[in-house]
């Protein structure tokens, strides 16, 4: 008889956790479609700055966004370790495939939903909406992400009328 392993409790949370500038963030595994390694993203113009293009998944075309450039971080290449986290979000009441590029994944971790504490009001690279709440894990804290809040369609109404006020300034993001 084989045993399964039981699905986190209402007390515990399972995430993915991976790392945007040598910091840990991470997003509840059920948002979670796949983990892809870094691939090759075409750029589709006049799209908000953040959108770094699109790639092919199995016919389908999915959008890939660099949270580093959203949440203004110093940007960086790809490197051998990058990749694209496939995750399900909400937009304008569909459920839709977007990808997240990362520079690392690290593990899927269960955390203790009594050690998850709300996000500081200051002090944040990252506006707190985006939040869920930050927990500690070994050495590193790692900060839940709301992507619900990231990705609604307020916040996607910013970043388009954002872009059109802005010129394309994008690295290019093709590994050769």
């Amino acid at each position: 008889m084989t045993t399964v392993e039981p699905a986190a409790t209402a007390e515990s949370l399972q995430v993915l956790s991976f790392v945007l500038d040598d910091e840990w963030f991470g997003v509840e595994i059920s948002g979670i479609q796949e983990v892809l390694e870094y691939r090759r993203i075409t750029q589709v113009p006049r799209t908000p700055n953040c959108m770094l293009g699109v790639i092919n998944l199995r016919g389908k075309v999915i959008p890939v966004v660099d949270l580093r450039q959203h949440f203004r971080m110093q940007m960086s290449e790809p490197t051998i370790d990058s990749c694209i986290v496939i995750v399900n979000v909400e937009v304008d009441g569909e459920n839709t495939p977007l990808g997240i590029l990362t520079d690392r994944v690290q593990e899927v971790v269960e955390l203790d939903a009594a050690e998850i504490s709300p996000a500081p009001r200051i002090g944040n690279r990252i506006d707190s909406q985006f939040i869920e709440g930050m927990a500690k894990y070994d050495d590193h804290f790692i900060i839940l992400l709301r992507l619900s809040e990231i990705f609604s369609s307020d916040e996607l109404e910013l970043l388009i009328s954002g872009s059109e006020r802005q010129p394309q300034a994008r690295a290019e993001h093709a590994m050769e």
